[in-house]
Formats: C-alpha cells, structure tokens, sequence
C-alpha cells in the first residue's frame, strides 16, 4: 500500500491501493473508535461501490447509513447542504462519528463542509472515485457549496481523517469524466515542472496510473503544506481556476470542471503570451495536450460573458483579482489585476 503524508495543522495520509474499498471499515476503524458512520454518496455512484462500503463498515461494528444525492454539480447547494445536516442531526451523530464522502468532487465538497460545520466538526474520511477527486479534490481540505451568486462561496478548510484511494474503481468513469479529471492533471503537471507534463506528453495511457496519480498528490500536498489556508503558495493551484470559474457558471455548471479549468488555462497562457510573459511556444504544447486527453480547446466566449462571474470571485482583495499567470511551465506569478482591467485580460486571452 502506498502512503502519501499530507502536513497540514491535522496531518494525514492518502492510502492508495488496488482494492482498499472493501478494507475501508477496517482501516477506518483502526482510526476510530465511533459507533456510527454516514455515508454520503449520489445514485450512480452509490449503485456501484455503496452496498460494498456499507458491508466493510458493518463488519467492523459501525452502524452505518447513507445520504444519497442525485449526481452533478447542480446538488452542491444550500439545500442539499441543510438535508444533510438534518440528516445528521436525525440520526443523532456524536462528535466522533465519522462523515464518509464516497465519490467524487461535490460529494467530497458538500459531505466535506457538512462535516466541518455540524457539532462544529465531525471527523471527515474521503474515498474518491473519479480522477478529478483523487488529483484535486480529496487533497487540501477546502470544502464548500455554491449559492446563485457563484461557486464556493460558501465553505470551510476541514482536513480529512484519511483518504482511501482505490485506483479500481476509475475503471467504471465514462470518457467525459476522464476527461474532465485530466484538466485538474495536466494544471498539476504544468505547476509540477516539465518532467511530469512531458510525462503525459508522452503517455500511452488513456487513463494515468498509480505513478502518475501519486505524483499529482505529491505535487499538491507540498503546496498545502507550505500554505494551508490559501494565503500563499498555495494560490498558485488556483491556475485557469479563475477563468474557468467564470466558464462553469456561465455555462451553468454544465461544462465540467476539469474542461473549464484547461479552457481558463488555456486562456490564461494566451493571454500570458499577449502581455510579453510567456514563451509563446507554450500554447501549442497545452492544446495539443489538451486535445490528446479528450478535452475542447477551440471554444471561445465574449469577455461580457464572463466578467460578471470574474466581479463574483471569492479571491477578489481590494478591488485586485489575483491572476496566477504561467512565464513557462514549473514558473507561474501571482498577478494582482484590477476590476478595470479584467476585460482586457479577458480579450487577450481570446474572448470575444
């Protein structure tokens, strides 16, 4: 079993290995002492793996339960976020009983923020099952739902218990969520330096395996380490994140998220580019790289599309959007731009 350490204020590890879902009562129990556990997953998902969780759980003496979502980002809302609450509240959890996420990324988001804020904070255990949750999602602790102004508005920092990752069940993601999980790799890879972006550019595999699925981790956890609460360092993860915020919310959240983030990183090297920061060799290589994974890289919108979602930022500071703007891969800046000047920034990196 590979295991990955996360410093952060609560430390703890990522467990990868083929197969861990069906041990995933024992090594949870060996971290818990709790009588209950939710589980929290959405339909798809829960019609896969749930019945194979909840087995493992019981066996260990856990009196387990599950919340069940309808999948999709459309679920990541108040409401949800207040049934799950009840949820809890109805099945009378007490401050050890651990809240599970198993699935992907708005599972792990609302589970996560539930966890955080009920009993001001339950011990949280994420076993993600898609790619963009193993490389993103389950590593950081940034939990959050959406509200109509915008995504992640409203959230928490709440660390996991652990994480369980089993690469098998990735097997099972159709082509689009693969998809959408390379977005999130190839920004990690483009922070990491070219030894892991040539890596995927020179990869046969469709779907990357466990070598490269660590490494994504790695890469984050170092940057969660140095700068937990996103102050820092760690905003350099935010790369594309910006425009492709404004892209998933115009669309209404039916572009996926690891799409939106290759699009906005897409954009923003362009725009690199147009300002004199950046190689304009990148851009050939990103899109190339893009387009070998399965994601769109010749869409395009207008600025007046997208700056509304740009004004709605939560990392608006002063009237500033800081902008993290790749010079070349492994280099990025944290580039501090006003309200006024975001059009341009839009435009020159290829809106409209």
């Amino acid at each position: 079993m590979k295991r990955i350490p996360i410093n952060a204020e609560q430390p703890y590890e990522v467990l990868m290995e083929r197969g861990l879902l069906d041990r995933a009562g024992d090594l949870i129990r060996g971290r818990s002492t709790a009588r209950w556990a939710a589980v929290v997953s959405d339909e798809t998902v829960f019609a896969l793996y749930g019945t194979r969780l909840l087995d493992s759980l019981r066996n260990e003496g856990f009196q387990a339960e599950p919340f069940i979502i309808p999948p999709g980002e459309a679920s990541k809302n108040l409401d949800t976020y207040c049934r799950l609450l009840s949820f809890l509240a109805d099945n009378r959890l007490q401050r050890n009983d651990p809240v599970i996420a198993l699935g992907g990324g708005v599972v792990g988001d609302l589970a996560g923020f539930a966890a955080a804020t009920y009993l001001r904070g339950l011990p949280f255990v994420q076993i993600p099952t898609t790619l963009l949750a193993v490389v993103d999602a389950s590593v950081g602790g940034k939990t959050a739902v959406n509200l109509p102004e915008g995504k992640n508005l409203a959230g928490a920092f709440h660390q996991p218990a652990v994480v369980l990752c089993d690469p098998e069940l990735l097997n099972t993601l159709p082509p689009e969520e693969i998809a959408s999980g390379m977005g999130e790799l190839i920004k990690t890879a483009f922070l990491s330096g070219e030894e892991f972006f040539r890596a995927l550019e020179t990869s046969a595999d469709p779907l990357p395996g466990e070598d490269l699925l660590a490494r994504a981790i790695e890469t984050k956890a170092a940057l969660v380490a140095e700068d937990e609460r996103d102050f820092g360092a760690r905003r350099l993860l935010n790369l594309g994140h910006s425009f492709g915020h404004a892209i998933e919310a115009f669309s209404g959240y039916t572009v996926p998220h690891g799409q939106a983030v290759a699009e906005g990183l897409l954009m923003i090297t362009r725009a690199a580019v147009e300002h004199g920061l950046c190689d304009p060799a990148l851009l050939p290589r990103l899109a190339a790289l893009m387009e070998r994974y399965g994601l769109e890289a010749e869409r395009t919108y207008t600025a007046a599309e997208l700056l509304p979602f740009l004004r709605q930022d939560k990392k608006l500071r002063g009237g500033h959007l800081p902008l993290i703007v790749p010079r070349a891969v492994g280099h990025c800046d944290i580039v501090p731009v006003p309200l006024a000047d975001l059009a341009s920034w839009l435009k020159s990196g290829g809106a409209l």
